[in-house]
C-alpha cells in the first residue's frame, strides 16, 4: 500500500481496478475503508483510487490546524503524483465538502462530483454536534466515544439489528489506525470553518447528490441546498438509510451510483 510525500506530509492511498478514474474521499473520523461494502462494485468497472485524508489511517497527521481547503489541495498533488489529469469524485459527508473544494479550485480535474450526506454550510445544531465531536476525544475513551457519536449516523432499524452497533463499536475500538486525538479536534474545526454556499454556482460537471432521508447530522435540507446552488445537479434521496449509509443501505447507494456514472459520457 503506498504513500507520497505531499504538502508536508504522507499520504496513503490505494488504487484497485482498471478503466475510468474514480475518486473515493471519506469523511470525519473515517479513513479509506470507509468504501468497503461498494468497493466490489465500482472496482468491477472503475480504476479506483481511495485516500486517507490528512490525520486518519496511514496518513501523517499534524498537530496544526486543518482546513477543508488544504485537504483538497492533498488531493490534487496526489492526483499529480499519480498521473491522473481528471478524475471522477465521490466525496461523503467531510469528504463531500473536500471534493467541493477541489472542483472549485481546479474544475479542470473533476469530470463529474457525486456528494454523500453532504453539505455546503451547516447550520446551528450541525455546528454545535462537530464542535463536541472535535472537543470531547481529550475526555473520553474511545468505546465511549463512538457510543456517542454513533446515534448521530445509524438509525433505528440499524440499532435493531441485534449485536450490530456493539460489533461496529469494538471493531472501531480494536482498529489498528484509529486518530489521534487531536486529529479529530483539527478535522471538527476545519468542517466548520468550510463554506461553498455562495460558490455553488460555479460547479458545471455533471453531478449528483445523494442523502438518506433518515440522515438527522446532515439532514436532507443541506443536500437540497446543495442542489439548489449547483447548476443542473440531480438530487435522490433515499427512503431507508441516515448518514451512514454507505454501511446500512449500501446495495441502494450504489445502485444509484453506477446508475448516474453509467449515464456519462468517458470519451
Amino acid at each position: 500500500m503506498p504513500k507520497v510525500q505531499v504538502n508536508g506530509i504522507d499520504l496513503f492511498y490505494d488504487i484497485k481496478g482498471q478503466g475510468e478514474p474514480l475518486l473515493l474521499i471519506a469523511g470525519f473520523l473515517c479513513d479509506h475503508s470507509y468504501w468497503s461494502l461498494i468497493m466490489p462494485s465500482l472496482v468491477a468497472q472503475y480504476q479506483v483510487i481511495r485516500l486517507d485524508n490528512r490525520g486518519m489511517g496511514r496518513s501523517s497527521a499534524p498537530d496544526n490546524p486543518y482546513t477543508i481547503q488544504q485537504m483538497a489541495q492533498d488531493v490534487v498533488a496526489l492526483l499529480d503524483h499519480i498521473g491522473i489529469d481528471q478524475v471522477n469524485v465521490i466525496g461523503h459527508s467531510m469528504g463531500g465538502q473536500i471534493a467541493q473544494e477541489l472542483v472549485l479550485a481546479h474544475p479542470g480535474r473533476v469530470k463529474s462530483l457525486i456528494l454523500l450526506s453532504s453539505l455546503a454550510k451547516g447550520d446551528g445544531r450541525f455546528n454545535h454536534v462537530i464542535s463536541t465531536w472535535g472537543d470531547l476525544p481529550g475526555h473520553i475513551d474511545l468505546k465511549l466515544y463512538e457510543k456517542v457519536v454513533f446515534p448521530w449516523i445509524f438509525t433505528d432499524e440499524f440499532y435493531n439489528i441485534p449485536g450490530m452497533v456493539e460489533q461496529l463499536i469494538e471493531w472501531a475500538v480494536n482498529y489498528p489506525f484509529a486518530p489521534a486525538t487531536h486529529t479529530l479536534y483539527d478535522q471538527s474545526r476545519a468542517i466548520l470553518g468550510c463554506d461553498t454556499q455562495d460558490r455553488l454556482h460555479n460547479i458545471h460537471c455533471p453531478t449528483l447528490i445523494l442523502v438518506g432521508r433518515q440522515d438527522i447530522l446532515t439532514p436532507v435540507k443541506f443536500s437540497q441546498q446543495l442542489a439548489q446552488g449547483i447548476p443542473q445537479a440531480e438530487l435522490v434521496v433515499i427512503d431507508r438509510g441516515g448518514h451512514g449509509f454507505l454501511i446500512e443501505s449500501s446495495d441502494t447507494v450504489i445502485s444509484v451510483v453506477l446508475k448516474f456514472l453509467g449515464k456519462l459520457d468517458f470519451s
